[in-house]
């Protein structure tokens, strides 16, 4: 048999309209710096509002991060079969009509096609949903999803770190996105357990 040559580490990375556009962008930034990882990018329409206003960025611009780029309404695209050998997906941030679609099942774009097709392959998907107040359709819609075997990770700040800067937050919040991926890296400071404290504090 020939030998097949080795594939990079491939990953889709899908930003939609919820605010927190920096996640996706810096997730791009991260693994495009990782040797051996390939990113897919599609960006919704709303994404590309969305980091204008919080990030000043251009659809151009974003897309320059990713190697490989693909339309929302590309239906046809690599990432929408599960002959396309992906790593797994993200979707940073994703809105609560993204989440709402993947659940259900809708595949009505690219982003919620190639979910789906990352679920029935039994790969990773993670979802940074982004919303405050969750109501309870938000809530069931993670339900579904998590019982289909995606994995809910809402960008939650931790403080344990003592950051410095939104920066940083946001970078330790991607860090360990991309430890659910299985991709090594040195991107945050690992947790090594509390600090000593006063003996007469509770």
């Amino acid at each position: 048999m020939p030998e097949v040559a080795q594939r990079p580490r491939r990953i889709v990375i899908a930003i939609t309209g919820a605010t927190g556009a920096v996640y996706g962008l810096r997730l791009l930034q991260l693994l495009g710096a990782i040797p051996g990882v390939e990113t897919h990018l599609v960006l919704s329409d709303a994404a590309v509002l969305t980091l204008h206003q919080e990030t000043g960025m251009g659809r151009k611009d974003v897309e320059a991060l990713a190697h490989v780029v693909h339309k929302q309404r590309d239906i046809g695209a690599s990432i929408a079969s599960g002959s396309f050998q992906s790593d797994g997906m993200v979707i940073a941030p994703c809105s609560m009509k993204t989440l709402a679609a993947v659940a259900h099942g809708l595949s009505d774009n690219l982003i919620t096609r190639a979910a789906d097709v990352v679920l029935k392959e039994r790969r990773r998907l993670i979802l940074m949903v982004r919303e405050t107040p969750f109501n309870l359709a938000h809530l069931r819609n993670m339900t579904a999803v998590t019982e289909m075997g995606g994995i809910i990770f809402p960008p939650l700040p931790s403080f344990y770190q003592l950051p410095n800067s939104i920066a940083e937050m946001v970078d330790h919040t991607v860090a360990r996105v991309i430890d659910l991926l299985g991709i090594e890296h040195g991107l945050a400071p690992r947790w090594n357990g509390l600090k000593a404290t006063d003996s007469h504090s509770v």
